[in-house]
């Protein structure tokens, strides 16, 4: 009787050991577990592009504007005189230097990817993908007070920030609070792209209406050179082939 008392405090015994040696190799496999996750992580922000890091993580720094060769100085630019698209197309960019309706088309047609492209997640060569982001940015993205002001000083007046060649809306593309007057893909993406500038770069309010202005000439193209090309008096006939529209509107 004593010997299988004994045998049966060996089985528990055996029995608690097993246990101990389970619960500790679960534990070791879930530290494993979490140090690859954070090792890939890691991986993940080592290989993230500057600015997509401080927008993730809530960082102050903004995206300086560096104008190209021949551009013209938009720092202390007066918008306030501006009566319409084609005013401000001559004001933001160097319409003399045009002489051929190849010349308006490189200077307000964009390629590539802007300084701010990595961070938005758009770029000047895929135009339709970039309607749906900047929409999103539209929608969702949230003005200080000052921010939200000077956003309505640039997009309550009639500087071309709208969709006047697919809508017919004219010069100025929202309300009074900042809100799309129209209800197509290009007009809320303007607004939207205008928004992200003013919160997230230290453009001045020229260099963001001509960024306006060049994602405006994205979505119209023959309107936008056209219009490009006539106010330095160039020939405009062969611009009949350019895409009226890009984009559903």
């Amino acid at each position: 009787m004593r010997k299988h008392e004994g045998e049966r405090h060996k089985d528990k015994g055996e029995e608690s050991n097993t246990w101990k040696i389970i619960l500790l190799l679960a534990v070791i496999a879930v530290i494993f577990f979490n140090q690859l996750q954070i090792n890939k992580l890691s991986d993940v922000m080592e290989n993230m592009p500057a600015n997509t890091m401080a927008t993730a993580a809530g960082s102050t720094s903004k995206i300086t504007s560096v104008n190209s060769p021949g551009s013209k100085d938009l720092s202390n630019i007066d918008l306030s005189s501006i009566k319409g698209t084609g005013y401000s197309i001559a004001a933001v960019f160097p319409v003399e230097n045009i002489k051929t309706a190849q010349d308006a088309m490189n200077m307000i047609i964009p390629t590539g990817m802007p300084d701010y492209g990595q961070a938005v997640g758009i770029s000047y060569d895929e135009p339709v993908k970039a309607l749906t982001t900047l929409i999103r940015v539209y929608q969702t993205l949230e003005l200080s007070g000052a921010e939200q002001q000077r956003y309505l000083s640039l997009v309550t007046r009639p500087l071309g920030i709208s969709c006047e060649y697919c809508c017919g809306l004219g010069a100025i593309g929202a309300d009074s609070q900042g809100r799309s007057l129209c209800g197509c893909q290009h007009n809320p993406a303007l607004l939207g792209l205008t928004k992200w500038l003013v919160k997230n770069t230290d453009y001045s309010d020229g260099e963001i209406l001509r960024e306006a202005l060049r994602w405006k000439a994205l979505f119209f193209p023959r309107q936008m050179v056209e219009l490009t090309a006539s106010l330095a008096g160039g020939d405009t006939t062969s611009l009949a082939n350019l895409p009226g529209m890009v984009g559903g509107c």
